[in-house]
């Protein structure tokens, strides 16, 4: 009998450790769902977010406007855009941004190195537009200052290598560092040939305010939910792409998906890249 019960017990122990294991299974899975959606969450709340500041403070904004001065080279409808890339390539990224938004430099970082791949290899021209939305949201320049700035890069030829330089520099959300034209102008520093009078001008006086509002303005008035807004050939493709989600991986096979059968740019990167 002893044995026996030996034995039940023993079963009994392995029935119950087996249990165990299924109930931390069942945790972990859990536990992965709660970060999965909390991440699908944050960015949600960041399009909602966007999406109100999109339109707070806009009467203030019309109301200072003065003349728009078009940075050079700036291309699309209304010149409100910023094209990194060559003209015939097969495809277009469309990217709506704000150099004050935190998701807008989590992308960035994310994606950087494969969107400048991409462009680089004639497989994509990237179609960069700007946006002020947490100046509406959270008050202050940091962004208008900031987009302006980037403007005046545009006019130097150098408008890629300063964006990313802003990206890699973005103060805290809260802190609205880059209404500093002085902050703005140091950072220059980090890309060859950029901090010149010319430059250093058209930051201190604002030269392309007036333009980057009325980026602001197109951005509200295109229906999208917040920044960063991430369009391959017209369709959404941030953060999911149908059921898909934008990995590294995928954003390579939907540029190759999108161009199958079609020849990469010929004329290579443009000046403004």
């Amino acid at each position: 009998m002893s044995d026996k019960n030996h034995e039940r017990k023993r079963a009994a122990r392995d029935r119950l450790e087996q249990q165990r294991e299924l109930d931390r299974a069942r945790e972990r899975r859990r536990r992965t769902l709660i970060v999965a959606t909390a991440v699908v969450g944050v960015l949600a709340l960041a399009a909602v977010v966007g999406l109100i500041a999109a339109n707070a403070g806009k009467d203030d904004a019309d109301s200072q406007a003065g003349p728009v001065v078009t940075p050079s080279g700036a291309t699309g409808e209304d010149s409100l855009t910023l094209q990194v890339g060559a003209d015939d390539a097969p495809s277009t990224l469309t990217i709506w941004e704000d150099f004050r938004c935190p998701v807008c430099a989590q992308f960035e970082d994310a994606f950087r190195d494969t969107i400048a791949e991409l462009a680089d290899s004639g497989q994509i021209k990237v179609d960069y537009h700007l946006a002020t939305i947490i100046d509406g949201n959270l008050g202050g320049s940091g962004s208008l200052r900031a987009a302006n700035a980037a403007a005046c890069a545009q006019d130097a030829g150098k408008f890629a290598a300063y964006h990313d330089v802003l990206y890699r520099n973005q103060p805290a959300e809260s802190d609205d560092a880059f209404a500093d034209n002085g902050k703005l102008i140091e950072l220059a520093g980090s890309v060859d040939g950029l901090d010149t009078p010319a430059f250093r001008g058209c930051v201190e006086d604002g030269t392309h305010d007036s333009w980057v509002e009325k980026s602001d303005t197109a951005f509200g008035e295109g229906g999208f939910e917040g920044t960063p807004t991430a369009l391959l050939n017209g369709e959404s493709i941030f953060p999911k792409k149908g059921d898909e989600e934008i990995s590294v991986a995928n954003l390579k096979k939907w540029v190759a998906e999108a161009n199958k059968g079609k020849k990469p740019a010929t004329t290579g990167v443009t000046p403004s890249s």
